[in-house]
């Protein structure tokens, strides 16, 4: 362990408190710096990198609590350590819950804090490898375009990671724009072939003979218009990965011949009679499903279980919600760059409508739609006119509903879902704006409007608004 890099800040108003833990600290070999408050334990944490904040839970104007909202969204890697009085040791341990990693009763004694410290560091090492490990994937290795921290995205990861490095054969199912070429590349990008060619294909866009002439090579005056030899894809990506987008559009005879290949690993062009022997990691992709097809006769059994060896199926983008904003945010900060225009983030209006629309297109949907609204866009948010979706999917309104009442009491409850309707966005507007005048700090945010804490983290729920909502700054 390398002490001499290992910053530590300690937060606290107790001027002995601050003392004792940086004497205690230093003498262990850390480099400790100490402040009096919250607010200036942020800012400090804003301008230089530490391995460990140390803070205590009451403090004068911004709590312990408050920093430790802050930093889970500023610094989700940053392990914090609560110090806290027996008395609020309940505090503690539910603020463990949301995102601290320890705690430090008072009184405490010298061993007990220098213990809570290595474990609280070797946490953070935990973590950082964790999101080197994602980043790594991101950055490097062809996951740039594959978005996303949900528990269904990690999980995706994981299993590229575990099926990469095979040549097994993987079948990619998954609605359209979910990704599938992506996750292809990507199995691609981490496996031995990855300095090899990855040669892809969408069987939709060949009428059946040219498919096979694609896929399989022909030789010179095969058929007309075959003025010369050509190499087929399997022999193109020899050595490496080919990736067959909408396999489920193959004929019933390309598919059996197909089939003989991946058996025998050998293929012949088309008026060829010399089998030539194939090197190829093989990645099908589909957006319908196979075994309704085999059912229907439509597609071989015998090919699906050749292709389905390593299955992965990938989640359309109203089930991971919660990457929504995350997704939303790269593609305005990308477009902004590329069209030279300074975008800071998204009205809360423009979160509320992309929150409640399905995206029937997936993430290419989104992508598109925030390409087009940046270049419309003339202000420094996106506005929701900027957006020109299509009708969202919510539930058809009573607005929409020119009926007249026929008795008092449907003319009661058609005036209450009215006002229910009218009163929806506005909350979640009100709810939107007041977390982000107070850079997404509940406690803060709460204080401002006059509402209790536990009121107003109420509303978000209702709301279902989380931190991932944040608008980019």
């Amino acid at each position: 362990m390398n002490k001499e890099i290992e910053r530590i800040m300690i937060a606290d108003d107790d001027a002995v408190i601050r003392e004792g833990l940086r004497r205690i600290l230093t003498a262990e070999g850390y480099d400790v710096e100490t402040v009096s408050n919250g607010r200036a334990a942020l800012d400090r944490l804003e301008q230089e990198r530490f391995k460990l904040l140390v803070t205590d839970l009451k403090m004068p104007g911004m709590s312990g609590l408050e920093v430790l909202e802050s930093i889970r969204i500023r610094q989700p890697e940053l392990p914090v350590v609560l110090i806290t009085g027996y008395a609020a040791i309940d505090n503690a341990v539910e603020a463990m819950k949301n995102g601290a990693t320890d705690y430090l009763a008072k009184p405490f004694a010298n061993e007990e804090i220098i213990n809570k410290v290595k474990n609280a560091i070797k946490t953070r090492t935990v973590l950082i490898d964790d999101i080197c490990l994602w980043r790594e994937m991101s950055e490097t290795h062809g996951f740039d375009k594959l978005i996303g921290d949900s528990c269904e995205m990690k999980q995706l990861y994981q299993r590229i990671m575990q099926v990469a490095p095979t040549d097994s054969t993987v079948l990619i199912s998954g609605e359209s724009g979910t990704g599938k070429e992506l996750v292809a590349r990507a199995i691609h990008e981490h496996s031995s072939r990855r300095l090899q060619s990855f040669v892809a294909l969408d069987c939709t866009s060949l009428a059946e003979s040219l498919l096979e002439s694609e896929l399989f090579g022909h030789v010179k005056g095969s058929f007309t218009g075959a003025i010369q030899t050509k190499r087929g894809l399997f022999e193109v990506a020899d050595g490496g990965t080919l990736f067959l987008d909408e396999v489920g559009n193959i004929s019933l005879t390309t598919q059996a011949k197909l089939l003989r290949v991946l058996q025998e690993r050998v293929v012949t062009p088309i008026g060829g009679t010399k089998p030539i022997a194939i090197n190829i990691r093989l990645v099908a992709a589909t957006n319908v499903k196979l075994q309704e097809m085999i059912k229907q006769g439509t597609f071989r059994e015998d090919l699906f279980f050749r292709l389905n060896i390593i299955p992965i199926e990938l989640p359309p983008l109203r089930d991971r919600k919660g990457d929504l904003m995350l997704l939303a945010s790269k593609f305005l900060k990308r477009f902004a760059e590329e069209n030279g225009k300074e975008i800071r983030g998204f009205s809360p209006d423009v979160i509320d409508q992309l929150e409640h629309y399905a995206f029937p297109g997936n993430v290419r949907e989104l992508e598109n739609l925030i390409e087009r609204a940046v270049v419309l866009s003339h202000s420094d948010f996106l506005q929701r006119q900027d957006l020109e979706m299509p009708g969202d999917e919510r539930a058809t309104s009573l607005s929409a509903d020119n009926t007249v009442p026929l008795d008092a009491n449907e003319l009661k409850e058609r005036k209450r879902l009215l006002r229910e309707e009218a009163v929806v966005p506005l909350e979640r507007a009100f709810l939107l704006s007041a977390l982000d005048r107070n850079d997404w700090n509940i406690t803060r945010a709460a204080e401002e409007v006059g509402m209790q804490r536990p009121n107003f983290q109420a509303m978000l729920k209702k709301q279902g608004i989380s931190v991932r909502s944040r608008t980019i700054g």
